[in-house]
């Protein structure tokens, strides 16, 4: 599977939406926070890829310009 900044992604330990912050392929790891992001943001925290679900991930919803 491979992560890009700013997909969206289940963990395997939740049912949570996480937004992926950055990725260390060398290193097996990933920063992600929350998604969608709390009123005053939400903290990024490091994880495993293997913590990652195998259910695919996505872009999270973009606001378009005007809306």
């Amino acid at each position: 599977m491979t992560l890009h900044q700013g997909d969206c992604i289940q963990l395997t330990s939740d049912d949570h939406t996480y937004q992926v912050i950055g990725v260390d392929d060398r290193h097996d790891r990933c920063w992600v926070r929350r998604w969608p992001l709390a009123r005053h943001g939400s903290p990024v925290f490091e994880i495993s890829l293997q913590q990652v679900a195998a259910t695919g991930h996505a872009h999270p919803p973009r606001k378009l310009q005007g809306a």
